[in-house]
Order: C-alpha cells, then structure tokens, then sequence
C-alpha cells in the first residue's frame, strides 16, 4: 500500500469500491474527479473481496488488485487497498468505511458510487450507518439516460428520503465504459485499448482472462 508522503494525516479521505474486473478508463475518470472536485488528500482504491450483490464469480482477488495499480499508477494521492479481499466472508462498505473512521478519526470521509449503485442503495447493508459515516458522492455521467431519475436533489437516494445534506452529485463527462463490455470484447477477440489503460490490456493478456473456455 502506498501512502502519500505529504498526507500521513489528511483530512479528507474518499473510498473508491468495486469489482474492478478490469478497471477501465471510465473508472479512472472518476477517480480523477473525485480527487480534484472534492479536493480529497487520499482516495482507497478497494476492490471487493466476497461481493454480496454479484451474480456471476469474480476473477480472483490478486488478478483485479494487480490491474487496480496498473490502472490507478502514479498518483501519489491514491491507495490501492487490499482490506476487502484479506476479509473472510462476503464484503460489506459499510465495514470498510468503519475501519477508514478508525484509521483516520479526524478526517472527513467521502463514499464515491455510480447512479445504478445509487438507485440500490437503500438495500445496501445498514445503508443508514453509511451515511452516518461518510458523505456519498454519486458520479452522474452526462449521457447517463437515468441520471435524471437516479438523482433528485429532495431524494438522493431512492429508498432512503431526506439524506439530502450527506449526498452530492458529482458530474462526470460521456464516457460509456463498462466491466462487461472489455470481458465481452476479449471474449470474442477485438481489442481493448480504447477501454482501458494499456498496461491494463497487456496485464489481461498476459494472464489470458476473460478467455471463453476451451473447447473439448
């Protein structure tokens, strides 16, 4: 884990989760966002260990996380953060948000999800709790055809009314990437570079993932 130099008490500190399967360049936008609109000293990269809401198995936890520093390299700012995969059992944020309260008592910490994680979040294990903790800053990209829906200014969170005060909007360019879409196009051999970073790319083709099975 690297930890900046210049923050070893920041005051501001942001949790970035996901399954990062792979991490793509519209992940890296936000975090980039995140760290200038909300002026955060550090930002957890956490990929998610036992993810609850997940239908499908992830590729395993070392692969994801070796892509994560690929994908988030070089500024100094960024923690690529393995807690959730160490975890026994399925993956809480609202654990992880806990142990980043112990960790930095004084700081003010900021929860970054998408508008599709949003419109689920009052589902979220003791969702109350999170906004206890942190403020939750919902990137809202301007060619989302649900950003409108997802975040009303009264209502933030569906599910969860009058959270207004611990939920802000954070406004993100058309970019639309996805996990899914980089797995598919490997799977069917087109390529990647404009989807992710090319260390990124050069990782998952080193390590043949997202590969269809073999046939007999």
């Amino acid at each position: 884990m690297t930890v900046p130099p210049s923050a070893s008490h920041p005051q501001r500190v942001g949790l970035f989760g996901g399954a990062f399967d792979p991490p793509h360049h519209a992940h890296a936008a936000l975090a980039r966002a995140a760290l200038d609109a909300l002026a955060l000293e550090r930002l957890h990269i956490v990929p998610t260990g036992g993810a609850w809401h997940k239908t499908r198995p992830l590729s395993e936890g070392a692969h994801r996380l070796a892509m994560c520093r690929l994908a988030f390299g070089g500024d100094a700012r960024i923690v690529i953060d393995p807690r959730e995969l160490q975890r026994d059992g399925p993956s809480y944020t609202v654990d992880t948000l806990a142990e980043l309260r112990a960790q930095y008592p004084q700081a003010a910490l900021f929860l970054l999800i998408g508008a599709d994680q949003a419109a689920a979040f009052h589902t979220w294990r003791r969702a109350a709790d999170i906004l206890s903790i942190a403020t939750v800053s919902i990137a809202v990209r301007a060619d989302s055809t649900s950003a409108g829906a997802v975040f009303d200014p009264e209502n933030p969170l569906p599910g969860l009314p009058g959270v207004a005060a611990r939920v802000h909007r954070l406004p993100l360019p058309p970019m639309p990437h996805s996990a899914t879409d980089v797995r598919r196009r490997v799977a069917a051999g087109l390529p990647i570079g404009h989807l992710v970073a090319p260390a990124v790319a050069g990782y998952i083709a080193d390590h043949h993932l997202y590969q269809p099975p073999a046939q007999p």
